[in-house]
């Protein structure tokens, strides 16, 4: 049995800013979809600083579209149900994401711990997992990189609704592809094979199915259930 303490990762500046360069390719993307984030929000009556606040507090991301896709000007108990099950929906997969960090960051202090989830999304998760993989134990890299991406994230929110009045008709350039183009891309780093890819497949004809079936946002949860039951099924056959 091995009673020797865990050691506790290292966070240092130079792993923050290295953890900033490898984001940098990822900015034109961030600021793209942060921008029609703000567009939406505009054409849903928010205020520039609703809107900034919500990218700075909540930082969600593909959650903050898919809240504007239900937002109401008239809310009831439904409407608020409803965006609250479909926004957790779409955010359950950061329990996993959280989990496969927790080799790597515990024993560090929890505050230190908290900042880094806060600043939690896809990318710099992806990043932070290759860093990793490849040997590296700095946490640094998570910390910058999150953080360059908050920030941008935030910035690209103002512009994008500043010109959300000028764009009546977001389906004529395409915003509304910012959010399936941003989980497509997502699945490339993550490929592991057609065998792993059944789950997505599974995922993606219920969604489909049911969006033409089932009126609302249930094609979501109803994909995400079915394609985590897919996926479980796999990993118990293998």
């Amino acid at each position: 049995m091995n009673d020797r303490p865990a050691r506790v990762p290292t966070l240092t500046r130079a792993g923050m800013r290295l953890g900033m360069q490898l984001t940098m390719p990822l900015i034109p993307g961030t600021i793209a979809m942060s921008a029609a984030f703000g567009t939406i929000a505009a054409q849903k009556g928010m205020t520039l600083v609703e809107a900034v606040m919500m990218s700075a507090f909540l930082f969600a991301g593909a959650s903050q579209l898919v809240a504007m896709e239900v937002w109401n000007n008239v809310w009831t108990f439904g409407t608020i149900l409803t965006l609250a099950l479909v926004t957790a929906t779409v955010n359950m997969r950061y329990l996993l994401m959280g989990a496969a960090l927790q080799p790597w960051l515990s024993g560090m202090p929890r505050t230190r711990i908290a900042a880094m989830l806060a600043l939690l999304v896809d990318a710099n998760w992806i990043i932070a997992m290759r860093y990793r993989s490849e040997g590296g134990s700095d946490a640094g890299i998570l910390l910058g990189s999150g953080l360059t991406m908050w920030m941008f994230w935030v910035a690209g929110t103002i512009p994008g609704f500043l010109v959300g009045d000028l764009v009546k008709n977001p389906q004529r350039f395409g915003l509304d592809l910012v959010l399936p183009i941003f989980f497509a891309a997502m699945l490339v780093p993550l490929w592991r094979g057609r065998r792993r890819a059944l789950g997505w497949m599974v995922a993606g004809a219920v969604a489909w199915v049911t969006a033409h079936f089932v009126a609302g946002y249930w094609f979501i949860i109803a994909g995400a259930i079915a394609g985590s039951i897919a996926g479980a099924f796999l990993d118990e056959r293998r």
